[in-house]
């Protein structure tokens, strides 16, 4: 069985009831790697399907709410954003300026501009959930899986939290 839908296309389910789409988003003068999963899609409401589509054409506004959400969080000492940027000028030293689009002054800040939107996951069977609707993916470095920010979005586009990989 499949779901069709204007923008994904046709969704076809795996043999497990599965959906699972992929595609290379160009943003800016980078590539973010866009998936919309459900693990059954008599899960998906086909509202679920205009929102995700939504949020990937709106992608660049939903990254500005994420990096606010990421700048909202300075003023907290122990949350997961200071962390990762402690973590970041730990591993990378005086190589952390070369990584740096933009000097300000305030490296906390830099280090949140810097960040590549590496990916962003739609949840579609947590439409209108407690849980993520959407998850995108933030780091210095390409490479470094590991060392990545995570933004936690609702199905209304509101960031639900910021968390790290760890």
């Amino acid at each position: 069985m499949a779901i069709e839908h204007d923008f994904f296309g046709l969704l076809e389910s795996g043999p497990d009831g599965s959906i699972f789409w992929s595609e290379i988003v160009e943003f800016g003068d980078q590539t973010v790697t866009v998936d919309l999963t459900a693990p059954d899609q008599a899960d998906i409401a086909p509202e679920a399907l205009d929102v995700a589509a939504a949020m990937v054409s709106g992608l660049e506004d939903l990254d500005m709410r994420a990096r606010r959400a990421m700048l909202s969080e300075l003023d907290d000492r122990t949350s997961e954003v200071i962390e990762y940027i402690l973590q970041q000028q730990e591993e990378l030293g005086d190589e952390l300026e070369d990584r740096l689009v933009d000097i300000s002054g305030d490296v906390q800040v830099d280090v949140i501009r810097a960040l590549q939107l590496m990916s962003m996951t739609i949840l579609a069977d947590e439409h209108g959930g407690s849980e993520p609707f959407a998850v995108l993916e933030y780091a210095l470095d390409a490479e470094a899986t590991d060392d990545v920010l995570l933004v936690n979005v609702a199905t209304d586009g509101e960031v639900q939290s910021v968390t790290s990989a760890d």
